[in-house]
Parts: C-alpha cells; sequence; structure tokens
C-alpha cells in the first residue's frame, strides 16, 4: 500500500463497549497507510464509566465483544501506541477519529474528550466518525458551538438518522461522505470505504 500518510499522527478515541471491529480495522489501515497511530482511551473514573460484564473498578477497556486496549491480538507499540484522552494535546495530533459501539455515549459526556474534538475541528483538521461515532459529534455541535454535522451531508448507523436530522444534518444512506473536513460512516461493513475517505482527506489536508 503507498503510504499517503506518512508523517500524519491520528487519535482514534474510544471508551469501555467499543465496537471492536471498527477500532482494531481502523487502526490497521491507518497504519498501513503510512499514519503514526494513538489509541485514546477513556480513564477508568471518567464520569460513569464502567463495563458491566462483568464489572469491576480496574478493568482494561473493553470492547463489545471482549477485546481489550491495548488489544490481546496487536502488539502496541507496533502499529499503534495507547494514551488516555484526558492527557493527549490537539495540536499534536491531524485527526480525530470516533469509532461506534457503545463507547460513543461515554465520550459524548466527557468535556475533556469534546475540548481535543473541538480544538481539531475548528483548526480545519480531519475529524471523522463511524456506525454511532457521530453521536460525539452531535453533542459536540450543541456543546462546543461547533458544525460538525450542523448542515453538513452526514451518514452513520441507520439508528443515529434521527439524532442527526434534529442536530441540523443532511443524512445519506451510504457507506462514507467527505464534507469539508468531516468524514463520517455508516456501519462496519463499510469500514474500507471509511478508512479510504479518511486517508483521502488527509492527502488533501
Amino acid at each position: 500500500m503507498e503510504k499517503r500518510l506518512e508523517g500524519k499522527v491520528i487519535a482514534i478515541l474510544t471508551a469501555h463497549e467499543f465496537e471492536d471491529i471498527e477500532v482494531m480495522y481502523t487502526v490497521l489501515q491507518l497504519s498501513q497507510a503510512g499514519a503514526e497511530v494513538v489509541v485514546g482511551t477513556l480513564p477508568q473514573d471518567a464520569l460513569g464509566h464502567f463495563h458491566g460484564r462483568p464489572a469491576w473498578p480496574e478493568k482494561p477497556i473493553t470492547g463489545r465483544f471482549g477485546h481489550a486496549i491495548p488489544f490481546d491480538v496487536l502488539a502496541e507499540g507496533n502499529r499503534y501506541t495507547v494514551q488516555s484522552i484526558w492527557e493527549m494535546k490537539p495540536e499534536e495530533f491531524d485527526a480525530a477519529v470516533f469509532p461506534g459501539g457503545l463507547a460513543p455515549d461515554f465520550l459524548r459526556i466527557d468535556d475533556k474528550t469534546l475540548e481535543f474534538a473541538a480544538a481539531i475541528h475548528r483548526a480545519s483538521k480531519v475529524l471523522a466518525a463511524i456506525c454511532h461515532g457521530p453521536q460525539v459529534l452531535i453533542s459536540l455541535d450543541r456543546q462546543k458551538g461547533t458544525d460538525s454535522v450542523a448542515g453538513r451531508n452526514v451518514t452513520a448507523y441507520c439508528a443515529v438518522t434521527d439524532d442527526l436530522l434534529n442536530a441540523g444534518a443532511i443524512y445519506h444512506d451510504v457507506p462514507a461522505l467527505i464534507d469539508g473536513n468531516v468524514v463520517t460512516g455508516r456501519v462496519p461493513d463499510d469500514l474500507p470505504e471509511f478508512c479510504d475517505a479518511i486517508v483521502d482527506a488527509l492527502s488533501q489536508a
């Protein structure tokens, strides 16, 4: 694969109950394209942040299908590193990506996550979200006064359609879309198109 993202640094932001394939596939594809990938996770003591199947205080960040971060099948330090979202600095990144699952429910009520995303967006850097990930962008617009979905052409999982329309977005039932610096994807089956769109958006940035 052509290393179109050589020199780019990408944050993939997530939390408990992430959609496993949406995080892992995106890590692999963007690192294969040459980017430095940092998986940012919400700290255990963030508001309401817990995984209940089963729950214990120090449980690693865990996806809906049981993969933990750092990933049990991908060595940390090879294609990705892990940081706390609360310690990440937006000026060090070229893009922020929000995968789906239930993790966006935690991320959209975390002010530090929203401040990070707002800084990325206001700097016209690439802001991307797939499946339930655009829920974070809806909260970003309402709480931080951005226009990450308002007035933009977007896609997402069908359950998020009404939320996006109520937030002023123009919804399309397609695999992936680029509107300005914002990239959205629909569902896990559309991850190839979503990642290609992120690469395209970053290549033009």
